[in-house]
Order: C-alpha cells, then sequence, then structure tokens
C-alpha cells in the first residue's frame, strides 16, 4: 500500500488517477479548493477501494499555509510515498496582456505557487531518502506561443524547476516526474473545439501511474506529443514567429 497526496484532486486528470490508485487498494490524502467536490470524490474512492482517504482544502497561493498544510497531510498519512501535484488555471491570454495583475496572478498560480510547494516537499523526500514527486506541467511550456505564452512561460518554469529538483534529489533516491500532456478533454478546456489530437483524463492517468511505477524522468502524455514537440522546436525563430498558433 502507499500513501499518495494529490493537491489538485479535483481536477479531472487528478481524479481519473486517484480512481486507478483506490482501485489498487492505496491510502489517499486530498487537497483543493472546493469542500463538497472532494467529499463526494472521497467517497467514490472508498468505494473503488482505497485504503483511507482524507481531505483538506487549501488556496494554492496563499504560499503561507503551505509547510502547515504539507505537514498535517503527511502526518495524517503517516508517512508520504507519493505526491501528485495536478492544479492550475488555464490563463486567458488577451486579458493577461491587457492587465498586469492578472498577468501576475496566474504566474504565481501556475508556477510561483508550485515552485514553494516543491521546496518544501523536497526537503522532506530529501530527509526520507526515497519516494516520487509527479507534476502535471505541460507541453505548452516547451515553446513560446503567441496563443497562450503566459500559461506556457510558468509551465516552462515549472519543468525547468523539476530538472534542478530531479538532479539535486538523485543522490537522494527520490523519483521526480514531470508530467507533461498535451490536449486533454477536462472542463477547463471545454471550450476548445475537439479533434484528433485530444485524450481523455482516463488515458493520461493510467499513463501517470505506468510512469511513476517504472521511474520515468519526464512524460509525455500521450506519448506522441514527444515527437509532435520535437518538430514544434525544430521550427527556426525567424520562421515560427510567423506562423499563427
Amino acid at each position: 500500500m502507499k500513501r499518495i497526496l494529490i493537491m489538485g484532486a479535483t481536477s479531472a486528470i487528478a481524479e481519473a488517477t486517484a480512481k486507478i490508485w483506490a482501485k489498487e487498494g492505496h491510502q489517499l490524502y486530498l487537497m483543493s479548493r472546493n469542500q463538497s467536490r472532494l467529499d463526494t470524490l472521497a467517497g467514490d474512492l472508498v468505494v473503488r477501494g482505497a485504503h483511507r482517504v482524507d481531505v483538506m482544502t487549501f488556496d494554492a497561493n496563499q504560499i503561507e499555509d503551505h509547510q502547515r498544510m504539507i505537514d498535517i497531510a503527511i502526518q495524517q498519512l503517516d508517512g508520504i510515498d507519493i505526491v501528485l501535484i495536478a492544479y492550475g488555471t488555464l490563463s486567458n491570454q488577451v486579458a493577461c496582456e491587457q492587465d498586469i495583475h492578472l498577468f501576475l496572478q496566474e504566474f504565481n498560480t501556475n508556477a510561483v505557487s508550485m515552485m514553494s510547494i516543491l521546496m518544501h516537499l523536497a526537503n522532506r523526500f530529501e530527509a526520507q531518502k526515497k519516494g516520487t514527486i509527479a507534476v502535471i506541467t505541460s507541453v505548452a511550456g516547451d515553446r513560446g506561443r503567441q496563443s497562450n505564452y503566459v500559461y506556457g512561460a510558468a509551465k516552462a518554469a515549472v519543468s525547468v524547476f523539476l530538472q534542478g529538483l530531479r538532479q539535486r534529489l538523485y543522490k537522494s533516491g527520490v523519483h521526480v516526474l514531470t508530467i507533461k500532456p498535451g490536449f486533454v478533454d477536462t472542463p477547463m478546456t471545454q471550450a476548445f473545439k475537439k479533434g484528433l489530437l485530444w485524450s481523455s483524463p482516463d488515458v493520461v492517468a493510467q499513463l501517470i501511474v505506468e510512469a511513476i511505477a517504472s521511474n520515468r524522468h519526464i512524460l509525455y502524455a500521450p506519448k506522441y506529443w514527444f515527437l509532435i514537440m520535437q518538430l514544434v522546436k525544430s521550427i527556426p525563430e525567424r520562421y515560427f514567429k510567423r506562423v499563427k498558433l
């Protein structure tokens, strides 16, 4: 049985991943903003076979509370084996360009708050010399595009942060996984027109569980996004700046 903390537990991908872990009989601690959704999810996971499920509401931007919340969660779990960080907001690029305060809010939520949480968790995992830290970023962080570079910049910052963290924690036996989903059909993307490249949260969740079990470093989900992003990154800047993406 694994002791698993999920931050942003009511996101579609996190929910789907939690359901897999529940069926495997693991102990789960769920953190998210919405108490009623947490309670509903917890009840469902118990029915699915979770050994135990506890919940806590949290606001990721309350950085001064991060250490306390993490300490409470790990105490309730009686230790920790895996943490999955899955929260975030899909920034409105145009609105952020017109409002610096909105831009800072979005960047703080998607990047700064995650880095704060990761620093606290890294210290804990480094001391115990085992475990997995898994974080959902995005393929949007692989190259800046005019349509979402605020969101992409935040995800890129987290991905680079995780690279450094992975190198730091390697000697302590701690596994750090960067998860880069492509287009996923979730409530956050409901306004987007769907196509062949879109996948479901269930597909991504299964890939996450497998990547954690096999100690992968970077997961493109689904895997074809690795090839797509290699192509996108290979386009010279003098040409790429003319492309409408």
